[in-house]
């Protein structure tokens, strides 16, 4: 039986698997997300046992062997590069493990093989400079502490920040704490003490979606995107390429991201929610030689 292949999408929230045969997509598996910055080999390891498997428990049930994988994910940078490869070679019996990092799978999903800006906001936030092969130029994200502006994170951070400071107007503060049933020492108690705050802060990326409308929710969300096009974005060749974007933020926020991005004078390119059908599409005709039998 031809092997299957995997196409993996990982960022700090979640990890989507699709499962690939012959160019198309059979099934998929999703688990939590698997970022080697903030966890452990063996904590990678053990998500893998214990949800990944056994998602796939059915595939391998039939006698499947698994090609090749191509794992993109957020943190997979430098040495990390080499540790979520053993982490997967550990538990995935794969011919063939490659490691890249979730901003290639921006470039690759967004602008295949031509040259392009590439953006991720999601939890995080990140941007490159692709010239159609390979990353040129990337202006660290710094993470949530130093950057990661016009992240899911980020304007949750300011959100929560306007809120226990009295900026925002009574109804909104009122809405927010009736939403989320949470007081101020709950939410110092999860910064500051509880592991993951950049996924506890995104979780109130929601209200600002709800409540978009509003002036000064816009404001925040405007103030935020701007932040990323100014520290991020135009530090690259922005009026010459396109600017395509990947991530939960830019997927729900799209209307106003795109107003903004053009009143910088930035040419926007594609939006999507996850990279993972481009990805597909970027790899199709490897696929296609695979089957013909040239590779």
């Amino acid at each position: 039986m031809t092997p299957i292949n995997l196409i993996v999408d990982s960022g700090t929230t979640k990890t989507d698997w699709l499962i690939v045969r012959e160019g198309t997509v059979v099934d998929s598996v999703c688990t939590k997300g698997m970022n080697p910055y903030f966890q452990s080999q063996e904590d990678i390891r053990k998500e893998l046992r214990d949800v990944l498997l056994p998602g796939m428990k059915a595939v391998f049930a039939g006698g499947v062997s698994v090609g090749t994988v191509y794992f993109y994910g957020a943190g997979c940078v430098f040495d990390k590069v080499e540790m979520m490869r053993e982490a997967l070679s550990s538990r995935i019996p794969a011919r063939a493990i490659h490691v890249y990092s979730d901003l290639l799978a921006a470039a690759h999903s967004t602008c295949g093989h031509e040259a392009g800006i590439a953006c991720i906001l999601g939890t995080g936030s990140n941007s490159c400079f692709y010239d159609g092969e390979k990353i040129v130029k990337n202006i660290s994200p710094l993470g949530y502490v130093l950057g990661d502006e016009g992240g899911g994170a980020m304007l949750g951070r300011t959100l929560v920040s306007d809120v226990l400071k009295e900026i925002l107007p009574r109804p909104l503060r009122e809405a927010f704490f009736e939403r989320f049933r949470m007081t101020q020492a709950d939410i110092l108690e999860h910064v500051y003490k509880k592991p993951f705050p950049n996924r506890f802060l995104a979780g109130f990326s929601p209200f600002l979606h709800e409540h978009g409308n509003d002036p000064e929710i816009r404001r925040i969300l405007v103030n935020g995107f701007n932040s990323f096009f100014t520290r991020n974005v135009m530090q690259y060749d922005y009026k010459t390429h396109t600017v395509n974007f990947v991530g939960s933020v830019a997927y729900h926020y799209e209307e106003i991201l795109r107003v903004t991005a053009e009143s910088a004078g930035m040419r926007v390119g594609k939006i999507i929610r996850s990279p993972l059908e481009g990805l597909v599409d970027y790899y199709s005709g490897h696929f296609a030689s695979l089957r013909n039998g040239k590779d």
